[in-house]
């Protein structure tokens, strides 16, 4: 069987000067995603790799680099599916947790599917998972960026979600240079098996308490052997709303049409239904990838079956 490993490193207005940080960061999971992948490993195995050193680089909304909520903490969301079971691990709202993902899979092997807050931290120290300060998560830039978003709120001008994910200037209230770096992955293994899933640290100055549609199953990412795998990454409400990763996945199922044109109809489907903005990727049975967006740009990765060096672009 064909192996193949699609990335994201997120969808929103990337400016010109971080281009090169987010292509050397989707660069780096797809080679570790292909790496897992050529050692024998399974989809699952390739999804973990390739999302774990995204949640490494600081420049990115996952792990390392996460945004701040309005209490100025980090806490992250992650979620993993197994599309030969059907099997999910997702956690959310999460602090001291370098690797949410690796945590979400240690859950997927559980009896239970989704767990939050303390309990998931709790279940993580219990599995011997390391804590990390909750320092070691935040980077001056996110710091400074909460600082900024406090400051104006305090003075009666409070941050719009929807915001992150709008052209500079594009839209009344829009706050230029603001990302939505939420990260994914869907891989193929030589058995033929298919996984996906998807990490963040939400967005800038969320409420206490929010969860967003990357731990979702359906929602931020979902997989099936028979019809494909989907990572989402932009405005979660709005993705939420349409459950759009299962949409997609269906659509590659049942339409009879390529990764490609499934990743366009689902873009298309989130702005006519919700006025949504995001990106997608996806990865068929066969190997064949798909990746679209409504955002001004997307940051991904993929490398197929065939291919010397993975394609990486913006």
């Amino acid at each position: 069987m064909p192996q193949a490993i699609i990335v994201h490193g997120g969808a929103w207005d990337i400016p010109d000067e971080l281009v090169d940080d987010h292509r050397a960061a989707c660069r780096a999971a797809a080679d570790a995603g292909w790496a897992a992948l050529q050692g024998g490993g399974s989809a699952l195995d390739a999804v973990e790799a390739a999302i774990c050193v995204m949640e490494d680089h600081p420049g990115l909304d996952a792990g390392v680099g996460s945004f701040l909520n309005v209490d100025g903490l980090v806490t992250l969301d992650a979620g993993l599916m197994d599309g030969t079971t059907l099997e999910v691990g997702s956690v959310a709202d999460v602090q001291g947790i370098r690797h949410p993902i690796a945590l979400a899979r240690k859950v997927l092997a559980s009896p239970h599917a989704l767990l939050v807050g303390a309990g998931a931290e709790r279940y993580a120290w219990a599995q011997g998972m390391q804590r990390c300060a909750p320092a070691c998560l935040v980077v001056p830039r996110e710091l400074a960026r909460w600082s900024r978003i406090a400051a104006a709120a305090a003075e009666g001008q409070p941050y719009q979600v929807r915001d992150a994910f709008v052209p500079s200037g594009g839209q009344a209230g829009a706050q230029p240079g603001t990302p939505g770096d939420t990260v994914g992955a869907v891989a193929l293994d030589a058995a033929g098996h298919l996984a996906s899933g998807t990490s963040t640290g939400g967005t800038p100055f969320k409420l206490a308490g929010r969860v967003g549609d990357s731990p979702l199953v359906g929602c931020g990412f979902y997989a099936d052997d028979g019809a494909g795998g989907a990572s989402c990454t932009g405005w979660g409400e709005g993705i939420m709303r349409v459950v759009w990763a299962k949409a997609a996945v269906d659509r590659l199922g049942s339409a009879g049409e390529g990764a490609p044109a499934a990743a366009r109809w689902a873009v298309a489907h989130l702005h006519e239904r919700v006025g949504g903005l995001g990106g997608i990727i996806l990865l068929d049975p066969a190997g064949q990838v798909g990746y679209a967006h409504n955002t001004p740009r997307m940051a991904y990765a993929y490398r197929c079956e065939g291919m010397a060096e993975a394609e990486v672009g913006i």
